[in-house]
């Protein structure tokens, strides 16, 4: 996990098999369920006996939970448990901007905002608005080539033949 990451993870409580309780710095508290992530990796199958998940604790520097010997980082639990409450994660901006090529600038610039605030949501300091994920997909969809914003979105067909 990065230095730059926030919020910090200050409490992890097991609840029921493969759901965890976590507090942040922020004083949000989350539900995850980790189930999907620990049945996907051959090596955390001991985590799924209940009796081990319940040992879960955050890690000595505070920077991941963990069992025995395996971990998450606490940027990927806050991700998840960020998406599964139906809000937009710094891990989805981030996945955004990958799969368009996007520097901070250009980010910002596509946005329409300043390129502090797509490093604030980059990184998870600030909350990620509805509003500014959806521009993010309708940017994505439409890919102006200059400086004008497209006054409609494309037709299937347009989208399709634009992005072959």
């Amino acid at each position: 996990m990065s230095e730059y990451f926030f919020p910090k993870l200050k409490a992890v409580e097991a609840l029921a098999p493969y759901r965890l309780r976590t507090t942040w710095s922020t004083g949000e508290v989350l539900e995850v369920d980790v189930e999907e992530h620990l049945r996907n990796r051959a090596g955390l199958a001991p985590i799924l006996a209940p009796e081990v998940f319940a040992r879960v604790h955050i890690s000595e520097w505070g920077s991941s939970i963990e069992w025995i010997d395996a971990e998450f980082g606490a940027d990927n639990v806050f991700a998840w448990a960020t998406e599964q409450a139906g809000k937009v994660s710094h891990e989805m901006f981030d996945g955004w901007m990958t799969r368009n090529g996007l520097s901070l600038s250009a980010a910002a610039e596509a946005l329409g905002i300043s390129r502090r605030m797509v490093s604030y949501y980059r990184t998870a300091h600030k909350p990620i608005p509805r509003q500014t994920w959806l521009a993010c997909l309708g940017w994505e969809a439409t890919r102006p080539k200059q400086r004008t914003l497209p006054r409609a979105l494309p037709t299937a067909r347009e989208y399709a033949l634009a992005h072959d």
